[in-house]
């Protein structure tokens, strides 16, 4: 099941798409999707609505260097345990919403696509074979960072807490298996990334385990898993694209901040 949140001018509200391909439809839901589901009996074409980012987490958990080829890249090996960071909500931005370039405080800014997990209930200290039942679905995510302030500061929270620095999307895919799934990153068409989960250094249920022995994690909290390498530069106009094979395409463009 795909769930989406979206607006037709009225506010934001959440829906399940449905429909063949380049005829879908979003059925409109009422209340929150995490839990149980009820149509309202409302129908839009999805050409007429404005897909928005699909959930406003409480936090956002990332996962550095959790690709061995990007902690390589990075001019380091990949980490024994998973490497935590977070991004605040306020990072937050949708499908077609644009990336802010702040250029008065960086000088580079890289694209980072990465799956992303939803989490569906109240969890903590989840035992890695029981993390499949905490799991609401998976999007696309684009952990921008701001490298320069990154390799500066030492520590992320500057260079990857940016308004606008988490873009989510297009949707929520439900059910899917998350272990084998190709993931690329195009930027104005052209390919810069290319891997499959199944290189995960830190799977799925061992960073579960790992974060909720640290923290309780909400309903609609979010797990970035980690980028493949790849990572570059973004410039003002540029558009970036985020695919993960059984959940769709996340597309962003690069404007200068105000």
């Amino acid at each position: 099941m795909r769930i989406a949140r979206f607006s037709t001018g009225d506010g934001a509200a959440f829906g399940v798409i449905e429909g063949a391909a380049g005829a879908e439809f979003v059925s409109k839901i009422d209340g929150h999707p995490i839990g149980e589901v009820r149509f309202t009996g409302e129908r839009y074409p999805i050409q007429e609505i404005r897909l928005l980012a699909p959930i406003i987490p409480n936090k956002i958990i990332a996962v550095g260097k959790n690709y061995a080829a990007h902690a390589r890249e990075m001019g380091g090996e990949p980490p024994e345990e998973p490497l935590i960071f977070s991004k605040p909500s306020t990072s937050v931005v949708g499908p077609g919403d644009s990336i802010a370039y702040p250029h008065k405080l960086s000088e580079r800014v890289d694209f980072e696509g990465e799956l992303a997990v939803v989490i569906g209930r109240l969890c903590r200290e989840v035992p890695v074979e029981r993390a499949s039942e905490v799991i609401f679905g998976y999007t696309c995510a684009n952990d921008v960072t701001a490298r320069d302030l990154q390799r500066k500061d030492g520590q992320w929270t500057r260079a990857k807490g940016f308004d606008t620095f988490c873009p989510l999307g297009p949707w929520i895919q439900t059910e899917l298996d998350p272990a084998d799934l190709a993931i690329t990153t195009t930027v104005n068409g052209e390919l810069r990334q290319s891997a499959r989960t199944s290189q995960l250094m830190h799977d799925i249920p061992k960073l579960i385990a790992y974060i909720t022995d640290v923290m309780t994690l909400l309903p609609g909290d979010v797990i970035l898993t980690g980028t493949p390498e790849g990572v570059g530069p973004l410039e003002d106009g540029d558009e970036v694209s985020v695919g993960i094979e059984g959940i769709g395409t996340l597309t962003n463009r690069v404007v200068p901040r105000d």
